[in-house]
């Protein structure tokens, strides 16, 4: 006989339902504001890529500068969601809820805070991205970072309360409008009272920020957003008083540091330099990468240089006033016009600024008003660094009118006059040459 067994099972457990909440982080208003600031500000750099693509310092100031976009974008996404419940008519339904205003004004505000902080995180990660096939020194600079982000962040909380006190849907594009306009002004006037309390003002060209800067403003800039969120919901008002007086102390500090919140960055002081030449080329150490290139650009000027007395030891690039024994070298920065993503645009024109450095074009301009002495010039730039710049404008005089063909056939023969001097010669009347133009001494220049 065979014995039949039966297992009984209990009921399957009803699956799990989702969180209430999910929906406003995955699938409500916040992940679009999100995509906005990240699209916002990804056209934004994407515009200027020029500018800032190969340098670590100018990626840091440029997302930064940015913030003057997607702040009050982040300010209009919060306003907008805070208007939402008006929008739809059901504040009153939401008010017979059993959870505090302050929990349902942070069950709203939460998810479109963090969302339009992360937009604006993978905006920044993604722009350095960009960076690191192209950067030719330094280090990446994040110092700003933290004090960006909760700013971002203050301004969508912000934002939503304003959009909840606001009854108006015109409230997210006015107050778009406002900040753009404010921090606009801000921003650009240098004598504004206030200015370091704004946060996308920018460091000064190549400068870091002490290392509490930021951090002091994400303390200022978040404690009066989570300030304003408590004055307006929380059941004890007076709650607000923590955030805002962090927020005020924070302020103050700033404030009365001022200009003392920035500092010059050391990399930017030292240079790297290619001694195997003369003069010497060195170049800013932010940018070490380019000291090949930029040797390579200069390689027909110094061979032609080669026995040469009198020239500066360098070409020099720290940033400051060339010393007595130095030249400045051609500016590879602003980034965008010698040098655009590591590479030099125009290494015919870079070697022409630097012949011209070499002449000493920093003489008070009546130095330089002997004929002879502009002649000599013209014939030690073709010599050294002709450029088909030069050559078209030579083609446009020969189309001229007398008096033009007539200075076009000095030129020329003065030319001439140099490049068919035997080795030894040349190299004797370079030498006087720019020993007349060190001393900025244009009648001393050499006949030609």
């Amino acid at each position: 006989m065979t014995l039949v067994t039966e297992h009984v099972t209990g009921p399957k457990a009803a699956p799990r339902a989702p969180h209430p909440l999910r929906a406003e982080w995955v699938r409500g208003f916040a992940p679009w504001a999100g995509a906005a600031v990240l699209l916002t500000l990804g056209v934004t750099l994407w515009a200027k890529a020029d500018r800032w693509q190969g340098g670590w310092s100018e990626t840091a100031g440029q997302v930064h500068s940015a913030m003057l976009v997607t702040l009050p974008l982040a300010a209009a996404a919060g306003c907008w969601q805070g208007g939402r419940e008006r929008r739809r008519r059901t504040e009153e339904l939401w008010g017979t809820t059993v959870r505090p205003p302050l929990a349902r004004l942070l069950a709203a505000a939460l998810p479109v805070t963090v969302w339009v902080a992360a937009g604006y995180l993978l905006a920044v990660a993604l722009a350095h991205l960009a960076t690191w096939p192209y950067a030719q020194g330094d280090r990446p600079h994040l110092a700003l970072l933290p004090g960006d982000t909760v700013a971002m962040a203050a301004g969508a909380l912000t934002g939503h309360v304003v959009g909840r006190a606001v009854p108006t849907r015109l409230a997210a594009p006015l107050l778009a409008m406002a900040g753009y306009v404010g921090l606009g002004i801000v921003t650009s006037d240098l004598s504004a009272p206030g200015r370091v309390l704004s946060p996308t003002v920018p460091p000064f060209a190549g400068g870091l920020p002490v290392w509490w800067q930021p951090w002091a403003m994400a303390v200022w800039t978040g404690g009066l957003a989570v300030a304003a969120a408590l004055a307006y919901a929380a059941r004890r008002r007076v709650t607000a008083v923590l955030p805002l007086a962090a927020a005020l102390a924070a302020g103050t500090l700033l404030a009365q540091t001022g200009n003392g919140l920035w500092h010059a960055d050391p990399i930017a002081r030292r240079q790297v330099c290619d001694t195997s030449t003369t003069p010497a080329v060195c170049v800013n150490a932010r940018y070490a990468g380019m000291l090949p290139q930029v040797s390579d650009a200069l390689s027909g000027v110094t061979e032609k240089l080669h026995g040469v007395r009198n020239l500066p030891v360098r070409w020099a690039d720290h940033g400051g006033a060339p010393r007595a024994d130095e030249a400045r070298l051609p500016g590879i920065t602003p980034l965008g016009w010698s040098a655009v993503r590591g590479r030099l645009t125009d290494p015919e024109q870079f070697a022409w600024e630097a012949v011209a450095a070499l002449e000493g074009y920093d003489c008070p301009g009546q130095t330089r008003t002997a004929r002879g002495a502009l002649r000599a010039d013209d014939a030690v730039e073709y010599y050294l660094a002709p450029t088909s710049a030069r050559k078209a404008i030579d083609e446009d005089d020969a189309r001229g009118d007398t008096a033009r063909r007539a200075d076009l056939r000095e030129r020329r023969a003065a030319r001439a006059r140099l490049a068919g001097m035997d080795e030894r010669t040349r190299r004797e009347w370079l030498s006087a040459y720019f020993a007349a133009r060190a001393d900025c001494d244009a009648e001393g220049v050499p006949a030609l």
